[in-house]
């Protein structure tokens, strides 16, 4: 027998009905206003406070409050209630106008909109176009890139290189090796101006070339050390001398598992029959369009940002000894870089982005 206090009926007209399925549906909606929707339109299908706390993830009294409110003024019992100070000038429904042509339009004349172009389709100011999209997270100005790998052996790779990083095998050493081709010995044309107190340095716009080198890099995975050489060109030949430099540097006694990428200098007859001849080489390649996952392109990332970005190099030669001062000093003081996440947890959120993307298509 049901006891305590009997649950107010609730009934919708069409138009209350309309409304509610707009609100709760829409994606531009104010969070707050569709949570809301969806308790009152399951108030109205005869479930429980009970059952929609616990489908929407609410408490009983949240539940019970909206309901109420709708009961006792309606619709206008959802919105919130007026705040103590000067009066809105920007109502709900011209927020949400800016949000869905955030989110749904793009302006004749640009590929995204910008603060005064919305401003002037709305009719409202800047500031209050800005302070909107600040606070719904919006930033048009912004955009960020992606690639999913196509290889069909993706799931393969990834379990079998992530596996290397978190369970390396006992006897061997792990190895992230790849190349950074193409590196330009810049200089500028006139002598920088350093830095000074109030003023940044100052350096002119355009440069000198003064030939390029490559970097053939192996990073051991659990020390952070890096095993480096540089050549003026990155052929299958120079690939294989750099092999003769790792065999060289890793005791005979430990196996060597490279974990590099699909260029096609490492797959040659050349190099096939030079680990053919060496069968404590293994080596696993990383998915097509995959680089993330290689942790020697991490160190690339600081190799570029600490002293190729902003260095100034005569010659290749002064370049070669720049790289080459860098290895020394980060072999000194190694740390390794530390993979956290399983192959697990990265199938799921590869999984979760392609859901997205295909459900943005419909």
């Amino acid at each position: 027998m049901r006891t305590g206090r009997p649950t107010p009926r609730l009934q919708l007209t069409e138009e209350e009905q309309t409304t509610l399925e707009r609100w709760a549906r829409r994606a531009t909606t104010a969070q707050a206003l569709a949570q809301r929707a969806r308790i009152v339109l399951g108030a109205a299908a005869d479930k429980t406070n009970t059952q929609l706390a616990r489908e929407l993830r609410v408490t009983k009294q949240t539940v019970g409050k909206w309901r109420c409110r709708f009961i006792g003024t309606r619709l206008d019992g959802l919105l919130d209630e007026p705040r103590p100070g000067a009066p809105r000038t920007v109502n709900d429904a011209a927020v949400e106008e800016v949000v869905r042509l955030t989110l749904e339009t793009k302006p004749r004349d640009a590929t995204h909109w910008s603060t005064r172009g919305m401003a002037a389709r709305c009719g409202l100011s800047q500031s209050t176009v800005t302070r909107i999209w600040r606070a719904f997270g919006l930033q048009p100005h912004r955009t960020e890139t992606f690639k999913l790998s196509p290889d069909p052996l993706f799931v393969e790779k990834v379990r079998d290189i992530v596996g290397l990083y978190l369970d390396p095998p006992d006897r061997a050493l792990v190895l992230c090796v790849d190349e950074k081709s193409q590196i330009q010995a810049l200089d500028r044309t006139q002598p920088l101006l350093p830095m000074r107190p109030g003023q940044p340095e100052r350096r002119t716009h355009d440069y000198t070339r003064h030939g390029t080198t490559s970097l053939f890099a192996a990073l051991e995975v659990k020390t952070g050390k890096i095993i480096g050489q540089c050549h003026q060109r990155h052929r299958a030949i120079e690939f294989r001398k750099f092999l003769d430099t790792v065999e060289a540097a890793v005791p005979a006694a430990l196996d060597i598992h490279l974990i590099l990428d699909n260029y096609a200098t490492h797959k040659t007859p050349g190099i096939r029959r030079w680990l053919a001849k060496r069968p404590r080489f293994h080596l696993h390649f990383t998915p097509i369009g995959a680089s993330w996952i290689n942790l020697v392109e991490r160190w690339f990332a600081l190799l570029t940002q600490k002293q190729l970005r902003r260095g100034a190099h005569r010659s290749t030669r002064a370049l070669e000894a720049a790289i080459r001062d860098y290895i020394s000093l980060s072999n000194e003081h190694p740390k390794p870089f530390v993979w956290t996440k399983t192959a697990d947890e990265i199938l799921a959120s590869v999984e979760r982005f392609c859901r997205r993307i295909s459900d943005s298509r419909d």
